[in-house]
């Protein structure tokens, strides 16, 4: 990494470290078990689920522009207990950082886009703040990747400049986009092909 030395770790969380929180096949099985159009609610939900992201809607609020605009023989509180269920944790990937964060006395930063409730049973339910110092999320900064703003905004957060920090996230753009304003990025894709990666990476801390 052109001899630049990492002391900080951003890490995504849906896609590296847990499933994603409300992805589309999570919605699609919603649609099934909750008997609900998909199609419908899924065009419902990409007009507004980046304001429930940014922390301008709660998620009460999301899902009664989501479901319950109309009257259903279902809960709210059955539905937002189907949705937190969704959230499954890949333990090899969590125990991985913690180990490589022990090792190179790294500063880890939660980087990713999450509302805030789904965040929130996501930390406290897999435990996350055992791993990360900070959570850059999306409803807290009120701004979401791929939007340059975020990964500043952690840099920041993180005291470091962007040279000296190393983005790891699911998604291609979103590397793309870190690399832009100056991070080191690789695209996870599975915890092998990141472990190689990570073994030519140049730690402040060897």
């Amino acid at each position: 990494m052109k001899g630049d030395q990492i002391g900080t770790l951003f890490l995504d969380i849906g896609g590296v470290l847990l499933t994603n929180g409300w992805g589309g096949s999570s919605r699609k099985l919603a649609a099934e078990k909750f008997k609900l159009d998909f199609k419908e609610m899924d065009e419902r939900h990409h007009l507004t689920f980046d304001t429930y992201e940014m922390g301008k809607l709660t998620l009460d609020q999301y899902l009664k522009r989501l479901v319950f605009y109309e009257p259903r023989d279902f809960s709210v509180d059955d539905f937002k207990k189907f949705m937190f269920e969704q959230s499954k944790p890949f333990p090899e990937n969590i125990a991985f950082f913690k180990e490589l964060k022990a090792k190179h006395k790294l500063h880890v930063i939660a980087v990713s886009n999450e509302g805030r409730e789904l965040n929130e049973y996501r930390i406290k339910t897999f435990k996350l703040n055992e791993l990360f110092d900070a959570f850059v999320s999306s409803c807290y900064v009120k701004f979401r990747k791929p939007d340059t703003d975020i990964f500043h905004t952690a840099c920041d957060i993180a005291h470091t400049l962007p040279n000296n920090a190393l983005m790891i996230d699911d998604r291609l753009m979103f590397v793309e986009v870190a690399r832009s304003v100056g991070l080191h990025a690789m695209q996870y894709t599975s915890l092998d092909s990141v472990k190689e990666k990570i073994s030519h990476v140049n730690f402040l801390h060897k």
